[in-house]
């Protein structure tokens, strides 16, 4: 055993047909790898070169795309930019790119070229270095940390792009591009800002002063293919049973909370879930930017709005809830609860809107009711401890925990029905949970989805509506 790693010994080494030379090498199997070291060098030296090749190129492309976007400021006929079509306008960038750049004796060759023009495209109708991270499928956050370090997220792993701003002119002059167009604003007085991409993308951003080593950026991409349960159940975020359990809900007018923290799909999984809502009801949405994409035919949607230079004319979510409940809604969900406005949707689950959902940032289902009652202390109302919990516990039927794993994967790891008052306590019960059993080499997390046992308290209820779902579902995996 480990004979490979043992010390060669003068008894143990074969007879070679005479004793060594003075001065031989003891091992010439070491002295026989040497030579090969040479190749590794000159490899890691021409893979230096190359890679520093490559960065001047880039440079390069970067100051002459600087140069002839000024002329193409200048040249271009800004207001006729909006009615040319796509096609007409990359000819006349292509164009006035080629002349700028014979002007300048500069020789590009054809991918350069064809790069140069897209970039300058990109920064005449597009939103410049950013455009093709936005049109990458693949990646799902990007995250700015001023001009020259922009991050990308792809199946949950953070990683370090090449992509630059020139300088943070260049990024503040994207930054407003986006927020302009959705009527906001960004600048020392207001240095922050909410807004949403075209695409529906969700933008966020910090400028200087409060950004010190530069502004920051984070987008939340829009996927274009809406995900329904039957794809969450492929990617392996919940089982066909919890599935099976979730439509029943949503059908039967539970009112449900998507609970988890930064990330977790909270989002995602309440678009998933709106899926179940009968094509008939009326449904608003109240959200601070608007994200949800519902499919049924009767929605309303709401939006809220920041206050104007002057300090007037905020739309808060309240005050568009309030408003919903005299549109005659049968359902109402909110993008996301996180303050005052949570005295509303509580009573608006109590008093006739069954159905309703929303989403709020917690870790898990105890949390949850927790931060609820936290909410409805900071909104000012003084209401006893027992009332609140009897008024939680009374609209809230079912909570479901949404998790981001160290691996990056995301599941739904907890269905937790609330069935009522224990004395002071909030009693709750969990259906379905996802046990983790360990880790794999590679840092994916190893799990499965089981059921606890516990029969749901909804089930009447289930079987009046028209879904006797199995007992089996029920039953735990030993």
């Amino acid at each position: 055993m480990f004979s490979r790693f043992k010390k060669d010994t003068p008894d143990a080494r074969p007879s070679q047909g005479g004793a060594a030379p003075a001065g031989a090498p003891a091992d010439k199997a070491a002295f026989a790898r040497q030579p090969a070291q040479a190749p590794v060098q000159q490899r890691a030296a021409a893979e230096a070169v190359a890679a520093d090749k490559e960065k001047k190129r880039k440079e390069r492309l970067t100051e002459l795309k600087v140069e002839i976007h000024k002329r193409l400021l200048d040249d271009l006929n800004l207001s006729a930019i909006e009615t040319a079509t796509e096609q007409s306008l990359r000819g006349e960038i292509a164009a006035l790119a080629t002349e700028a750049l014979d002007d300048m004796s500069v020789a590009l060759n054809k991918e350069d070229r064809l790069a140069l023009t897209q970039e300058l495209y990109d920064e005449v109708m597009g939103l410049g270095p950013l455009e093709p991270l936005l049109k990458d499928e693949t990646i799902n956050d990007i995250l700015v940390n001023g001009p020259k370090r922009i991050f990308i997220e792809r199946a949950g792993k953070l990683e370090l792009s090449d992509v630059t701003f020139r300088d943070e002119r260049h990024l503040l002059r994207i930054i407003d591009k986006i927020v302009s167009a959705v009527g906001r604003r960004v600048d020392e007085s207001n240095p922050y800002c909410d807004a949403r991409l075209i695409d529906g993308s969700r933008f966020n951003c910090m400028i200087p002063p409060i950004a010190v080593d530069g502004s920051l950026v984070s987008i939340r991409k829009f996927k274009k293919d809406k995900l329904r349960i039957e794809d969450l159940v492929r990617f392996g975020a919940f089982t066909e049973e919890m599935a099976a359990y979730l439509q029943a809900a949503v059908s039967c007018r539970l009112n449900i909370i998507v609970s988890g923290g930064t990330g977790s799909g909270k989002t995602t999984t309440l678009n998933a879930l709106s899926s179940f809502i009968d094509n008939h009801e009326r449904v608003l949405t109240i959200e601070d930017t608007a994200e949800l994409q519902l499919q049924q035919v009767h929605v309303g949607r709401m939006e809220s709005r920041p206050a104007n230079v002057e300090g007037k004319g905020a739309v808060t979510q309240r005050d568009c809830l309030r408003n919903a409940l005299r549109m005659r809604p049968d359902r109402i969900i909110v993008g996301e609860t996180r303050g005052e406005e949570v005295i509303d949707m509580l009573q608006a689950m109590n008093t006739g809107h069954d159905g309703s959902m929303t989403t709020i940032h917690a870790n898990n289902p105890r949390d949850a009711v927790s931060r609820l009652e936290n909410m409805v202390a900071m909104s000012g109302i003084e209401m006893p401890l027992k009332a609140m919990r009897s008024q939680i516990a009374s609209a809230v039927n079912l909570i479901v925990q949404a998790s981001r794993l160290q691996d990056g994967t995301r599941r739904m790891t907890s269905v937790t029905e609330i069935t009522g008052m224990e004395g002071d306590v909030i009693s709750m019960q969990e259906v379905f949970r996802f046990e983790r059993l360990g880790v794999e080499p590679s840092g994916k997390i190893i799990g499965r989805f089981n059921a606890t046992g516990i029969r749901s308290a909804y089930s009447d209820r289930f079987r009046q509506w028209g879904f006797d779902l199995p007992a089996s579902i029920y039953e735990p995996i030993v």
